[in-house]
């Protein structure tokens, strides 16, 4: 029962849409399986990475 309420709790509620070339996009996919990762992962932590970073430059 624990286990149910904390993913519930930490479930995603937004989205982020972007557009790119299909040839990018796919090699970004193709190369996070080959990594066993997935895009979002990757792309989620990229923005964690760059929040991080930057924090405190924007007022």
């Amino acid at each position: 029962m624990g286990k149910k309420d904390s993913k519930s709790k930490s479930k995603k509620d937004s989205q982020l849409v972007l557009r790119l070339d299909k040839s990018e996009r796919d090699a970004f996919v193709d190369l996070c399986k080959e990594m066993d990762t997935s895009a979002a992962r990757e792309i989620r932590g990229f923005i964690r990475q760059f929040m991080k970073k930057n924090e405190g430059s924007v007022d």
